[in-house]
């Protein structure tokens, strides 16, 4: 592969841009490439050495070593990322043999391209042997995951017609039993499937999350923390679009952001409800009203590395404590919206306990009247491990926690 100047200009403007770390990942990266103009032939070695650098930042640094100018991470990422594939500009060659050279003997970063607080935290939370397992399973891209609406068809039906079109590696998902997996990301966006609703991008683990809800037909679910409706969409298929749902959120652009989907995916039982907090006034109405409420709370995001690799960079020890503090006020509110036999569900996709356990033990301890329910995202609840999580190096998706309470009858 030849590195263009251009192509070279772009990736360095990109990691500049986003060495602070103010805005997401790709947001940057899509400024980049749109104010850039990079051509299709250079997107691919503008994305993946940008997000090489995201992934192995600190074996980047390791290899530019005193050059830590943009340009120079620019290079040292493609030489860990591409290694000898990548022809570079001319003036470049010397600099990056050396890259190179440094990276062959550098090796795999010891502490697997994570922050010192978080490599320590996994340590404590889930030993050595099993850290080093999911750290280095977080460097590796994600998979390309879609949803079927079965709204609108079913998963065989899906998945045939993509092997007839050529998608021969698309294979049904092992654990979500509307879910069709491909290892790589493709670009469904003008696909007849997806024009009309079919099928919906969305990683295996927020579907199994959506599955643990249990939502049946009939029933008045709300979406407290809905963001652009993943999983408000599907248990609006669970239902067969029939009983109530309200998808709730802070954020009015990514509840704006659901009514292109809503419109394609045919549910018609969706109410969105944007609300200033998790005290808005008009939450009153839902009291004691609810069969299941979903609690999906903002949080670190560190299930999700592998999608989002400069999450590990952004958050921080004080970053946590914040999100504990507003995930148990959140939970705290969102429960008292459920009826007595109904159940709040509350998730992260974080991958620590002060978010997850912790949140969960503390909500039981503050709140008499509610019983923990063993649960599972996939296999069988095991009742000394009443919590459901899915990790990534053993479950193949994002990671997420989830604990399901039911409110007693009285």
């Amino acid at each position: 592969m030849y590195l263009r100047p251009t192509a070279l200009a772009a990736l360095t403007f990109a990691i500049d841009s986003a060495r602070k770390f103010e805005y997401p990942a790709d947001r940057t990266l899509s400024y980049v490439l749109r104010e850039h103009r990079v051509g299709s032939l250079d997107r691919q070695l503008v994305a993946e050495g940008f997000y090489a650098w995201l992934r192995h930042r600190l074996s980047v640094e390791a290899i530019a070593g005193d050059d830590a100018k943009p340009v120079a991470l620019a290079l040292a990422a493609l030489a860990r990322q591409f290694r000898r594939r990548v022809t570079v500009p001319p003036g470049e060659e010397a600099r990056y043999l050396k890259f190179l050279n440094t990276d062959e003997a550098l090796g795999a970063h010891p502490k697997r391209e994570l922050p010192s607080w978080l490599w320590d935290r996994l340590g404590l939370q889930y030993g050595a042997e099993e850290r080093a397992l999911l750290a280095e399973s977080l460097l590796t891209p994600a998979t390309f995951d879609l949803r079927v609406n079965t709204l609108k068809a079913k998963r065989d039906v899906v998945l045939a017609r993509f092997k007839k079109e050529g998608f021969s590696d698309a294979k049904p998902m092992l654990m979500s039993d509307v879910g069709i997996r491909f290892p790589e990301r493709v670009d469904i966006s003008r696909h007849e499937l997806f024009e009309d609703g079919s099928v919906e991008v969305q990683d295996e683990g927020s579907q199994l999350l959506a599955q643990l809800v249990g939502a049946k037909r009939g029933e008045f679910v709300i979406d407290f923390c809905a963001g652009a409706g993943g999983k408000t969409l599907a248990m609006a298929a669970m239902m067969a679009s029939l009983g109530r749902i309200y998808a709730l959120d802070i954020n009015e652009r990514r509840l704006d952001n659901l009514g292109p989907r809503l419109a394609r995916s045919g549910a018609s039982n969706i109410q969105t409800m944007r609300i200033e907090d998790e005290s808005d006034n008009r939450l009153n109405k839902f009291i004691g009203k609810a069969d299941k409420v979903l609690v999906d709370a903002p949080c670190s995001g560190l299930g999700t590395l592998k999608r989002n690799p400069d999450l590990k960079w952004r958050q921080s020890p004080t970053s946590v404590k914040e999100l504990t503090a507003l995930q148990t006020k959140i939970l705290a509110s969102a429960s008292r919206l459920v009826k007595p036999g109904g159940r709040v569900i509350y998730a992260t996709c974080s991958l620590l306990a002060e978010e997850n356990e912790k949140v969960a033990d503390q909500f039981l301890a503050n709140n008499a009247g509610w019983r923990v329910i063993p649960s599972a995202m996939h296999g069988e609840a095991n009742p000394d491990k009443p919590y459901a999580q899915l990790l990534p190096h053993r479950d193949g998706c994002d990671g997420f926690f989830a604990a399901v309470f039911e409110r007693e009858i009285t």
